[in-house]
This record gives C-alpha cells, structure tokens and sequence, in this order.
C-alpha cells in the first residue's frame, strides 16, 4: 500500500499533539522542520526517503545562510542542524511503529557539536541587576518584582507570562505549569515576595495577569496582558541601568538562579527539578560549576607536601 507523506506528517502532527500531549507551539516547530525536509527533497512516498536524500539535506542545511553581520556570512549552527534531524528521526519512529516502509530511524545521526557555554553574569552585576528599578511608581515597581521573581524561582520567560493574581504570594511556593504541559513547585524569596507584594499593592487595574503593560506599552486595543518580547525589553533596560555591557534575557537569569544554587551546595537532580528539565542531561551544562570548585580545591590542597 502506498502512503501520502504530507498525509502522513499531519497524522504524525496530530499524534504528537493528541497521544504525547505536545504543546501546539512544539506541533508547529515539527511542522516546519518536516515539510522543510519533505519540500527540499521533493518527497511524495516515504519509501523515497533514503540515507543519500537526507544525507543531501543535511549539506544543503549547513549551507544555508542565518544570517549576515559586519559584513560576514554565518550558516546555521550545527545545533541547529542537529534540531531538524531530530524532527525527522522522530518522524520516521512514527511511521516504523505503524509498519510503514520507509528509511530506519537509526541511520540518522547528529553531528558532534562542542560543548555548551552558558550566558552568565558576574555575582556583583546581579546584584546591581537585582537592585534596579528604585524608584516607587509602578512602572519600576513591576520592573523590580520581575526580576526578583525570575532570580527567586527560575522560571523560564513563558512561564513568567503565565502568572495570575491568583497566586498565593504569601506562601513559600507555588505550582507552575511549564514545558510540555508538567507541573513543578517553585519557591519565592523573601526579597521576591515583598518586591511582588509592594507591586501589586500599587496596582489599581482588574486585569487577572500577574505582570500587566503599564501606559504606553498597552497594546492596540487597551491589552494589558505582557509576552515574552515585552519581558525580555524590560530585563535588557534594566541591565543597561546596571551599568551592565553583556546581553542579559531572562534566561541569562535562570542560569543564574541554577549556578547560585550548585555553587552553594545544591545537588544536580534537585536542580533538575527546580528548573523543569525532563532530563539531566540538560541541567548538566550547569556543572561548569561545580568544576570550577574542585579546581580551587585541587590548586588548594594538591601536592602541598614539599
């Protein structure tokens, strides 16, 4: 029997959304990387898929320009590459599950890619990050509570977006649903809390959002509710007032709020935990940490005897 592929890359979309509970924002990101493959390819049968075509995307994908700057051409990082490959090996699972004929999934495999450097500030400049805004109107107020809460928690920007005055500020904790729709706890600080509470004091709308846009950020309409852009403005102010010359997001922040955590003692799986990763893999990136506290110990105490 003979199979459609675009019929099946959208019973596959379906799959992930329904059956694996994907986020629709995850279900489009397959989409894309798919029907990218299965447009350069000019696929119409999954049994036409080989390991030469998709040896001939992966060429044409790292040739592919990202974009220009100063005048020098950047292609796409291997990482990225690597991102689409993924996609389809998890598409071509599908389609060995349900017996179709097509390339195995085991002859796809990622390109070596060098190990991840974090995005980090310095202790002092968080600590000057932490201290901006001073003023007492709720612009600077809000400004404030973000980044104490985004520091206190580690929560990832969409994360941040979600919240609602519903939240119970005064507790120690609360329920966040994160990355592929899973639940985790996370904490507030003393600093957070008061910085939260002293915003919401001064807040004299009705809007439901936890963080709301403030006079001439409302957006056409009167909305009120804040995105990711608009959080990812305010941090990157609020680094500039900090006198602070590398680029600061708030997942730059996160990684603070995890490094803070293992510099001081924490262990690597609760960590993992704090932060909602799905595996540990991902929180390892973190140990740099770590590493650089058994090279103290060593330079410390090694070969002392002469």
């Amino acid at each position: 029997m003979s199979h459609n592929i675009k019929e099946l890359k959208q019973e596959f979309l379906e799959y992930l959304e329904i059956e694996k509970g994907r986020s629709l924002k995850t279900v489009a990101a397959y989409d894309l990387y798919i029907s990218r493959f299965i447009h350069y390819a000019k696929m119409q049968k999954p049994e036409n898929i080989t390991s030469d075509t998709v040896r001939d995307f992966r060429i044409w994908l790292n040739r592919q320009v990202s974009r220009r700057i100063a005048g020098q051409t950047h292609t796409l990082k291997k990482r990225t590459q690597n991102i689409y490959m993924i996609a389809l090996r998890t598409f071509l699972k599908y389609l060995a599950k349900r017996n179709i004929k097509t390339l195995s999934p085991e002859h796809i495999e990622l390109a070596k890619v060098g190990e991840r450097h974090l995005d980090l500030i310095s202790a002092e400049e968080l600590r000057r990050l932490m201290g901006i805004p001073k003023n007492d109107d709720l612009k600077a107020l809000r400004d404030h509570a973000i980044l104490q809460l985004l520091f206190s928690t580690g929560l990832r920007v969409s994360e941040l977006c979600s919240l609602t005055r519903d939240i119970d500020i005064d507790a120690d904790e609360f329920s966040i649903r994160g990355k592929g729709d899973k639940v985790r706890v996370v904490f507030i600080s003393d600093d957070a809390r008061k910085a939260v509470k002293k915003y919401l004091e001064k807040r004299i709308d009705l809007d439901d959002a936890m963080f709301v846009r403030i006079g001439k950020e409302k957006a056409k309409g009167g909305d009120l509710s804040m995105d990711r852009r608009s959080i990812e403005r305010i941090v990157k102010q609020c680094a500039i007032r900090a006198g602070i010359s590398k680029k600061v997001t708030p997942h730059v922040i996160r990684h603070c709020f995890a490094t803070d955590l293992l510099s001081n003692g924490a262990d690597l799986r609760s960590v993992q935990m704090l932060l909602g990763h799905a595996h540990i893999a991902t929180t390892q990136i973190y140990t740099h940490v770590t590493d650089s506290e058994l090279r103290r110990v060593h330079k410390q105490f090694h070969n002392k005897r002469k």
